[in-house]
């Protein structure tokens, strides 16, 4: 590392490992063979890599490759969004919502949690709560990832420090 703690030159040359900094595309198809989300038509992701930023299978997936990588990997339930839980469901106060009079059963929307972020099923809507599934709403499916590493380097001393990817794709401070 030198000494204004920038990434070295060189990137492209290097594979993915602990604490490098790696930025890649995905695309995730669920056991239909239908595309559920991607990143293709955005920014790639960023992420410290070894520090359980991403789905365990995926960092496993992306060790050792290197920029210009493109392959897939396909996970089961417990590598990806883990088993489906049948009672997994909670009565959340409306004021917990970004937008509660939008809010229709079926319909999947983000929920700030102790532990971050947290897409929800919404199963019923009341008057001051709605019932959701906890569930991700992914959680028990195979699911197959379409990657393609686009960028490896090695992180700075800041963001090993902070356990995150900072700028482009990464947090902003």
């Amino acid at each position: 590392m030198t000494d204004t703690d920038e990434p070295s030159s060189g990137a492209s040359a290097i594979s993915v490992s602990r604490d490098r900094v790696v930025r890649f595309h995905y695309q995730i198809f669920d056991e239909a063979g239908a595309a559920v989300e991607s990143t293709r038509d955005g920014e790639p992701l960023a992420i410290l890599h070894g520090r359980g930023n991403v789905m365990r299978g995926i960092e496993d997936a992306l060790e050792s490759r290197k920029a210009g990588d493109r392959f897939e990997v396909t996970l089961p339930p417990e590598q990806a969004y883990g088993p489906r839980k049948d009672d997994f469901t909670q009565r959340i106060s409306k004021k917990y919502f970004r937008q509660p009079a939008r809010l229709k059963p079926g319909m999947t929307t983000q929920l700030s949690t102790e532990e971050g972020t947290r897409s929800v099923t919404v199963l019923k809507v009341g008057g001051k709560v709605v019932d959701v599934d906890m569930n991700h709403p992914l959680a028990g499916q195979t699911l197959k990832f379409d990657l393609e590493v686009m960028e490896v380097r090695e992180a700075t001393r800041e963001e090993i420090a902070h356990r995150h990817v900072h700028g482009p794709g990464g947090h902003h401070h």
